[in-house]
Parts: structure tokens; C-alpha cells; sequence
């Protein structure tokens, strides 16, 4: 052979080589463009898997970490102004994280991607000229890729990778799979608001029915308004709810919900220069990002509110006002239509309840006015004749005995006629005593108010009506032990009571507590049970699945 045709052997074999090489980089890239094709997809499957918007942004950006193999993970949800509301992380442990201060708030770099939300990729952000630096304790972290999650044409936050696990670097891969993940997310996070909205007004309509319930069946304003600020303020995740009401010029607090607030009621605020008086004069919600010093003219430790007005007719009577702790998360305008619905819909059944006990009032008194007619004009009269003749004939009568008995006769006629004129003067006289459902609320919220735990009052039926005086004492007693109970012994966080006046009798009184020591269902629960089989019916307290303790008293009406 040939040195030429040595040198051709070797040239042809080197070209095989580089050829081979080139189709084996080539399956290689295919391969790699797979598998990230084949996260991507996982990924995307992974954060549209729920509809709970907690848990879909949680899994948002453990999967984003795990596509783009990054250490450290985080989501940055934008807030209805500059910064950042919330800040959904992985990678940082509960023993760091505690060390470390107050989460970002949306300064720096991350405020960069909130005012120019694109795409953007850093060899080591601490060099950035928006960096601001890391706070005391924070873990070190140099490379950076963020990108923006969009939902619909709103940018909803910003996805945050740092600390490439495998590389000193993102790649340009690493932006483009983000960037789609980032767009699927937005989906999900769409998926997921709706599905929490739609749950939301679903809630707000059962506390609507349930106050339209309690009007129906004969609870008093007072008690309507306090279910009101309860529902408004557990649907709020408020710290506190309060009703104003337009009286005299000014507005009274008539009730209210949350810590503290029960020494607030009956207190006033002026119309003029108050946030409440805003919403009367404009007759439109208002929100406010930050309510301290703007109430009552005192302390009181909150921050975000907001306010709707209670309508009646064309005129405003009253603010429905919700606010949140100090710091607490801002109010959202989607928030605002539901709370002003459910007030709209609170006033329309105040209004038609007061209606209808106007109406029962009114139909009462000309019963009773017809019946001291009836008293004055035939009964009195008629008593009064009677005594009138007995007395004339008495002086014809000379036996002592019978004379006697006769005058006797009259003076007890005279007695009966005064009896009849006071119970005239009854009938004409309203009755301002509470009834039983307003002497329930009273001291199952005097049992409570000191106490670290939640609770509800609900009562069906006609209870003020059905119940006689006799079993109201028992009914007071009950409720009395068996709150007593749970607050003193079953270490509970919420309490539930309902009373329920149909056929039967039926209290119900359910904690989520440790349940109660036997000595005190010896002793205490013994009473209840002698109570109820006093007037033919059952008591017993059970255990609830999960915890907690169902106490069960029921008698015939």
C-alpha cells in the first residue's frame, strides 16, 4: 500500500469518526430535548392536579424547582399595590426560615421583575445593580433565573429559581421550559381562583339563607345583626365585624363581631370625618389599606377595612364594616360584590322581618285592645250590676248570717273587678323583658368572651313562641352546664350550640375538645339527664369521630 493511499484510509476513517460523533451528540440532544419535554409535561400535569389555590401554588414552584433543577424555589404573589402580598417558597427549612426575618416584600431584584415583568437570567444576582442584598441569616445564593406568571393579560407574580443544583448557571433550556410552565401555571392559577371564588359565594349565599332563616323564625333584630357581623367576619377572615346604624344624626355600633368589639357596641362615631360616615355620604364600599385611629377615636389594633353601606329603599341606614389584623393582607376588589350582596340581601330580610313584627304587634294589640274592651264594657259592667243588686238586697235582709255572707259576696266582687282592671292595664302595657332566645345568646357569650375559643349560637324555630316559661329555666340550665362544661374541661377551640323548637326540644352542644373527664359526666352531666327524663325525654353526650364531644338534650313540647 501506497503512502497515498494510507493517508486516504485514515482521512475516510476520521471522517467516519467526526460523523458518527455528530449523530451521536445529535441522539443525545433528541434524548435531552425529550426527557426536559417529558418533565415539562409531568410538571404541567403536577400544578394543574387541584383546584385549591394554596396547594396549586405550593405545587407550582416544587415543580418548577425540580424542572430546572434549582435549589431554591419561590412564587411571588403581586399585591393590589407595589410589593408583594404573599411569598410561597421551597428549599429553605423551618429552622432557617426562622432565623431569617420578615419574607421578601418585593424590593431590589424582585421589585425589578414587578415593575418589568420579563424574563430574566443572572450569573450571580448579589452583582445585580438592583440588588439590594440578602437579610441577616439568609442562605447564600448567586445564580437566578425569574420569569412572570401571567393569568389571562394580568401579571398574577413572579417565579423565582436560584442556586442551579448541576451548574454555575441557568441555561437559555432552562428559561424557555420555566417561561411554559410559568404559562401553564397561569391556568391553573385561573382553575383555581374561579373554583375558590365559586365556593366563596356559595358560602356567602348558606350565611345569607341562614340569616334569612333566623329572621324568618322569629329571631329580634339584635340577634339577626349579631349572626350578621359573626358570618361576615369568619367569611372576611376578619379580625373584627361591626353594623353602624344612622341614628340621630350619627352612627351607633348596634353589634359586632371579634375580640374586644362586644365593649364597643352602643358606642357612636360621627357621620362627618369618619370612614364609616364616607360610606353613608357616598353611599358606595370603600376600602382602606390601613384603618388604626380611624375608629372610635381609641386603639384598636388593625389595618386593612373595608365598608359597604346598608340600604333600605334609596336611602343608606347603616355600614356593614369588616377589618384585619395589623399587617394583615390587603382586601381584593373581587372581595368587595359579595360582602355588599350579602349586606343587600341582610337588609332586605331585617327590613321584612321588622315588617312582620310590626305587623304582629300591631294585630296583638287591637287583640288586646278588643279583649279590655270587652273586659271594661261587658265583664266590669256586668260584675259591677250584680254587686250593685246584692248590695241593695243585703239591707232587706235581717238574718245577721246570710246578710254577712252576701256583703261578703260583694267585697269579693269588688276584688274581682280590680283584678280585671289591672289585667287591662296589662294588656295595654308592652313587655321589654328579653325573650329566651335573647337570654341564650346572653350567656352562652358570657360564658365564652374570656374564653380561647370560637363560638356559634344557631336556633330553628319559633323558640321565643313554643317554649313555655317552665322549660325555659331547664333550657337556660342546660345550655349553662353543658357550655360550662367544654369551656372548663374539654380544652376545646370551637363550640357549637344549637337549639332547635319543633315537635321536640332538641339542644345540641358540640366541641372540637379532648372530650369531658368522667368525673364531671358523674356528676354534672347526671343533672341534665334527671332534667330531661323529668319531662319524658334524652340526654347524652357522646364522642366525635376526630375529637370533640356531642352533648344531646331532648323533651317533648
Amino acid at each position: 500500500m501506497t503512502g497515498s493511499e494510507e493517508s486516504r484510509d485514515l482521512l475516510g476513517g476520521l471522517r467516519l469518526d467526526e460523523l458518527l460523533d455528530g449523530v451521536r451528540e445529535r441522539l443525545t440532544e433528541i434524548a435531552s430535548t425529550r426527557d426536559k419535554m417529558q418533565r415539562l409535561l409531568d410538571a404541567v400535569l403536577a400544578v394543574g392536579s387541584g383546584l385549591e389555590l394554596d396547594s396549586t401554588l405550593q405545587r407550582i414552584v416544587q415543580a418548577a424547582t425540580e424542572l430546572v433543577g434549582a435549589r431554591y424555589g419561590a412564587l411571588g404573589v403581586l399585591g393590589p399595590r407595589e410589593g408583594l402580598s404573599e411569598f410561597v417558597y421551597v428549599g429553605i427549612d423551618p429552622e432557617t426560615r426562622s432565623r431569617m426575618g420578615h419574607l421578601p416584600q418585593g424590593k431590589g431584584l424582585l421589585g425589578l421583575l414587578i415593575k418589568d415583568p420579563r424574563a430574566i437570567r443572572l450569573h450571580d444576582l448579589s452583582q445585580h445593580a438592583a440588588s439590594v442584598g440578602f437579610p441577616a441569616n439568609h442562605p447564600p445564593m448567586h445564580s437566578f433565573l425569574g420569569v412572570p406568571v401571567r393569568v389571562r393579560d394580568e401579571v398574577f407574580g413572579n417565579l423565582y429559581m436560584t442556586e442551579k443544583v448541576d451548574s454555575a448557571d441557568f441555561t437559555a433550556d432552562d428559561e424557555v421550559v420555566l417561561s411554559a410552565l410559568a404559562a401553564a401555571a397561569g391556568v391553573a392559577i385561573e382553575n383555581a381562583r374561579l373554583f375558590e371564588r365559586s365556593r366563596m359565594r356559595e358560602r356567602w349565599l348558606e350565611a345569607t339563607a341562614e340569616v334569612n332563616g333566623e329572621l324568618l323564625g322569629g329571631a329580634s333584630p339584635e340577634d339577626a345583626l349579631s349572626l350578621i357581623t359573626q358570618r361576615t367576619r369568619e367569611l372576611s377572615a376578619a379580625a373584627l365585624s361591626v353594623v353602624l346604624l344612622v341614628e340621630d344624626g350619627g352612627l351607633r355600633i348596634a353589634a359586632g363581631a371579634g375580640t374586644g368589639v362586644g365593649d364597643l357596641v352602643g358606642g357612636e362615631l360621627p357621620v362627618q370625618g369618619s370612614f364609616a360616615g364616607d360610606v353613608v355620604s357616598s353611599a358606595s364600599p370603600l376600602l382602606v389599606e390601613d384603618l388604626e385611629g380611624q375608629l372610635w377615636g381609641r386603639a384598636v389594633d388593625v389595618g386593612p377595612g373595608v365598608a359597604v353601606p346598608l340600604r333600605t329603599g334609596s336611602s343608606v341606614t347603616g355600614v356593614l364594616l369588616v377589618a384585619r389584623e395589623k399587617g394583615g393582607a390587603p382586601f381584593g376588589a373581587d372581595q368587595v360584590p359579595l360582602l355588599a350582596s350579602f349586606a343587600d340581601q341582610a337588609t332586605v330580610a331585617l327590613e321584612f322581618a321588622e315588617n312582620q313584627r310590626a305587623r304582629r304587634l300591631v294585630d296583638v294589640l287591637e287583640d288586646r285592645d278588643r279583649i279590655a274592651r270587652d273586659l271594661h264594657d261587658h265583664v266590669i259592667q256586668r260584675l259591677f250590676a250584680t254587686g250593685m243588686s246584692l248590695q241593695g238586697a243585703a239591707a232587706s235582709i235581717h238574718e245577721p248570717r246570710i246578710r254577712e255572707r252576701v256583703e261578703r259576696a260583694v267585697k269579693q266582687l269588688d276584688e274581682t273587678v280590680l283584678e280585671i282592671r289591672t289585667s287591662i292595664f296589662d294588656l295595654q302595657t308592652s313587655d321589654d323583658a328579653p325573650g329566651l332566645r335573647r337570654r341564650l345568646l346572653d350567656l352562652v357569650s358570657g360564658l365564652t368572651d374570656d374564653a380561647p375559643l370560637t363560638s356559634t349560637v344557631r336556633m330553628t324555630g319559633t323558640v321565643d313562641n313554643s317554649v313555655p316559661d317552665d322549660l325555659a329555666e331547664d333550657v337556660e340550665a342546660v345550655v349553662r352546664e353543658a357550655v360550662s362544661n367544654a369551656v372548663r374541661h374539654a380544652r376545646a377551640t370551637t363550640l357549637t350550640v344549637t337549639v332547635e323548637a319543633a315537635e321536640q326540644l332538641t339542644i345540641t352542644v358540640l366541641d372540637d375538645g379532648v372530650g369531658i373527664p368522667d368525673r364531671i359526666a358523674r356528676s354534672g352531666l347526671r343533672n341534665l339527664e334527671h332534667r330531661a327524663t323529668r319531662r319524658g325525654g334524652t340526654s347524652s353526650a357522646v364522642p366525635v369521630p376526630g375529637g370533640g364531644t356531642r352533648l344531646t338534650w331532648q323533651v317533648p313540647l
